[in-house]
């Protein structure tokens, strides 16, 4: 028979207490009530260590990082709204998106503004809004509008010296106003290449040369481009505008190298998405009007925090911004450290969209 089928039949040993394994656990349960009492007054060492660091030492130094950074953020915000008190700011595309924004937070911040747009009616109509709005604790002023296209060269010189008739000089030009377009390169006419050129490079660039002389003579100016992440990058079925923000960004760089011996700062700001209503405005392939909130532009940064983000940019004097989500920014980097994967990325994405709608 097999041994291992006489298991069950073998007889099962039953264990009971000794005399001698009474003193055996007496001794475990005496080891066990000392380690017991032992964790305990661990326990509440480390209790009475911790209350002592936290309310000796951690706490107060937690509370006077936060007190010190809080102090550096309210006076960075003291400094940024104190360099445009008083200041003359010119802004272009002042009616609408960006613009807009931008009139109202440095109008808040004290400046002296120049209204720029082409629509006497709207510039007249933000002023009586800003007239209404009292929620400042600064010393506001009553704006100026000077009605002009930047797409007419002809008409740039004569609003130049209009707006230095305002207040005799120019502290901050904001290039702001600007067209976006939605086509592809093989259906989109020459003319929409211009028109989107003369709107978003040639215009700025002329009431910059225009501002400049005076700039230079009081050694003392700031002059803003609001380019976009697209000067930086370029992505399908947007050539025409990526084309005007690329060259914008160059003109402005070479800009700043030039006029920094008159102490004169160049900021270029170039933005992500913003939920404007550049979309809607923009020129297709044959010159007409897309209409269409695309998703992308629906789903963009709020206006007024870009505004407060130009104010910022201009109080800290920064040479180069760029406010876009990380996906943009790290595509920023991508082109120049690694362009064959990059546009083999941007091929994928003109194949994936094939052609823009409503185009």
């Amino acid at each position: 028979m097999d041994p291992l089928n006489l298991v069950p039949y073998l007889p099962r040993a039953e264990w009971s207490l000794g005399p001698g394994d009474q003193g055996w656990l007496a001794m475990l349960g005496q080891v066990l009530k000392e380690y017991q009492t032992c964790t305990r007054r661990r326990s509440l060492l480390r209790a009475r260590v911790m209350d002592c660091i936290t309310s000796t030492a951690i706490l107060p130094l937690l509370l006077g990082c936060v007190g010190v950074f809080g102090l550096c953020k309210l006076l960075r915000w003291l400094r940024t709204g104190a360099c445009v008190q008083n200041a003359v700011v010119v802004i272009t595309g002042a009616t609408s998106g960006l613009g807009r924004e931008c009139v109202r937070v440095f109008h808040a911040a004290g400046a002296k503004l120049v209204l720029c747009g082409r629509n006497a009616e709207a510039l007249e109509e933000l002023t009586r809004e800003l007239a209404a709005s009292r929620a400042t604790e600064v010393q506001t002023h009553k704006p100026c509008t000077v009605t002009f296209d930047l797409t007419d060269p002809g008409a740039i010189v004569g609003a130049a010296a209009e707006i230095l008739q305002c207040f005799g000089y120019v502290d901050v030009l904001i290039n702001n106003a600007g067209v976006s377009y939605r086509g592809t390169i093989m259906d989109t006419s020459l003319d929409v290449d211009k028109r989107v050129m003369e709107t978003n490079y040639f215009g700025p660039v002329a009431l910059t040369k225009a501002l400049l002389p005076s700039m230079i003579r009081r050694r003392k100016g700031h002059i803003v481009a609001i380019s976009s992440i697209q000067g930086k990058i370029s992505v399908p079925f947007r050539s025409a505008y990526a084309a005007s923000k690329h060259a914008t960004q160059a003109f402005f760089d070479c800009l700043r190298a030039e006029v920094e011996q008159h102490d004169i700062e160049v900021t270029v700001v170039s933005p992500g998405y913003i939920h404007t209503n550049l979309s809607l405005n923009a020129v297709t392939a044959d010159g007409s009007k897309y209409g269409v909130m695309d998703e992308t532009t629906a789903q963009g940064r709020n206006p007024s925090q870009v505004a407060q983000d130009v104010l910022a940019a201009v109080g800290k004097k920064k040479k180069d911004v760029v406010l876009a989500d990380v996906a943009p920014s790290l595509a920023v980097y991508l082109r120049t450290l690694a362009p064959r994967l990059f546009f083999s990325l941007m091929a994928s994405r003109a194949r994936k969209e094939r052609k823009p709608k409503h185009c």
